[in-house]
């Protein structure tokens, strides 16, 4: 009796000086998937990374978590200026997630986990799927990523794709990935899917085509084994299946696990540091008819008065009233970190005297009283409102009392002629006692120099982000800021 031994597969692999790369052709005659391995980040800083940026890209407005991908959209098309790109984030968890397709062209940069990922593609079309899903597995190719690695992928959209942990059941995500839709109108979108897109309302969801029931069948059935998929391993340290790979994931895996839980316990945020375009300048006199110059006429043993100018055209026009609600939810939504410190300091001193404490910085701290018998805007507790019949100024009077001294703080807006905008923050206090002029003399340089002006100018700056948001929304393509900026993002 004759019996044939299928022999065992031979891996074979080759030095390259350049990127490992491969590209793999479609079987239906579409453009090839193309895989590139970029480089090798330090041991575990790929699950750091997941969990770190997963953290940040849930926070984001436009956060979707759906079929086992959690993305968020950073830009949208732009079509007014021919622009029909949009950038994409999303992220493969250690389940992975189902295959699928798209109508358009994607690219991607991504960051695979300290366990590696494995990319999955067939080219086989809708058709050739639904007459026989055989086809599907025909056309079947799998690429395998080493772990903590930077790579980048390009495909068609008619390409059906699934991505993976490189191990199965592994606790380690997949990647996380930067999307490019190089044309978001690309491909045969069905109509209520091409107005979404339209309206720049559409997300990685909408876009997604699921694989027919008939083929997801054949691959769960013991028909199907994915060892006899072809594979192509890609990597940088050490060739595929080699005892010194071995080696590096396993010590990958280990330190992935713990810097992902240090990840987690450290939490991740992130900063917007601005060159604001416009000074703030102190102002030696109260203008005239001001709320401010009511309280404290007998006597008064502070005085300041701040203001900023922005120009016309920097934001849409709008009337003083509404342009003061913004600037105080400003000081409630956007105050310094530096301030809100020196506030915690202040508090922790003065707490055992008795003396009133509040997280926000002095000059606008009433904001979070508890009074609700005069309220600006229906929210913001003042002791005193104006508003011109015209609409082209507004200020509201804050303050309090407390054991040392009385303040009063006054702010106001407004619109001048040549359509710039003025904000100005001035405070007035009063002393009680002997403490009350030690307490403002040790503090009254650093008020004058870093809070109260630091306060406006961040409130401002609130303000102005929100209209540069609401600009963006009414433009398809998201913009950054009105006005001009120098600006840097970092991690803490």
């Amino acid at each position: 009796m004759n019996t044939t031994r299928e022999a065992p597969a031979t891996v074979l692999s080759r030095v390259v000086q350049t990127f490992p790369s491969t590209c793999l052709p479609s079987e239906s005659g579409g453009l090839p998937v193309e895989v590139s391995l970029i480089a090798q980040l330090g041991p575990g800083a790929g699950d750091h990374l997941y969990h770190s940026v997963t953290a940040r890209q849930k926070a984001h407005d436009s956060f979707v978590d759906a079929l086992d991908e959690p993305s968020a959209r950073l830009g949208g098309m732009d079509l007014s200026r021919g622009d029909p790109t949009s950038l994409y984030t999303f992220a493969v968890g250690a389940k992975g997630h189902p295959f699928h397709r798209h109508a358009g062209h994607r690219v991607f940069t991504a960051i695979s986990g300290s366990g590696g990922a494995q990319l999955r593609f067939s080219s086989a079309t809708r058709e050739q799927v639904t007459n026989d899903p055989a086809s599907f597995v025909r056309a079947l190719r799998y690429v395998d990523i080493p772990p903590d690695c930077l790579f980048t992928v390009r495909f068609s959209g008619e390409t059906w794709h699934q991505f993976a942990p490189l191990r199965p059941h592994s606790p380690h995500p997949a990647f996380f990935a930067l999307s490019c839709h190089t044309n978001e109108l690309g491909g045969d979108l069905p109509e209520p899917v091409r107005a979404q897109v339209l309206a720049n309302a559409a997300t990685i969801p909408d876009l997604t085509e699921l694989l027919p029931q008939s083929v997801a069948t054949l691959l769960q059935s013991p028909a199907f084994d994915p060892a006899s998929v072809p594979r192509i391993a890609l990597s940088l340290t050490a060739p595929a299946e080699s005892f010194q790979s071995a080696i590096c994931k396993s010590v990958r895996r280990i330190a992935g696990t713990v810097r992902a839980a240090w990840s987690r316990r450290c939490g991740s945020v992130g900063f917007l540091s601005r060159s604001f375009a416009w000074p703030v300048v102190a102002q030696p006199d109260l203008p005239a008819g001001t709320l401010l110059a009511i309280p404290f006429r007998d006597r008064c043993d502070h005085q300041d008065l701040f203001h900023l100018d922005v120009p016309a055209g920097t934001a849409m026009e709008m009337p003083a009233a509404a342009w003061l609600e913004a600037v105080l939810d400003g000081f409630l939504s956007n105050p310094p970190p530096g301030v809100s410190r020196l506030m915690a300091l202040r508090n922790r001193l003065v707490r055992p005297l008795g003396l009133r404490t509040s997280p926000l910085g002095c000059p606008v701290s009433s904001l979070l009283g508890s009074q609700r018998d005069h309220l600006f805007a229906g929210r913001f507790p003042v002791l005193d409102q104006r508003l011109a019949d015209d609409g082209r100024t507004a200020e509201v009077l804050l303050g309090a009392d407390d054991k040392h001294l009385r303040f009063r703080s006054c702010v106001s807006v407004s619109v001048r002629d040549d359509g710039s905008v003025r904000f100005a923050l001035g405070t007035r206090v009063q002393c009680r006692n002997l403490f009350g002029r030690f307490y403002m003399g040790a503090i009254d340089r650093i008020h004058r120099s870093y809070i109260a002006p630091t306060m406006l100018r961040m409130a401002v700056d609130y303000v102005l982000s929100h209209h540069a948001a609401n600009a963006a929304t009414a433009s398809p393509r998201p913009r950054v800021a009105v006005f001009p900026l120098a600006i840097a993002a970092t991690d803490r």
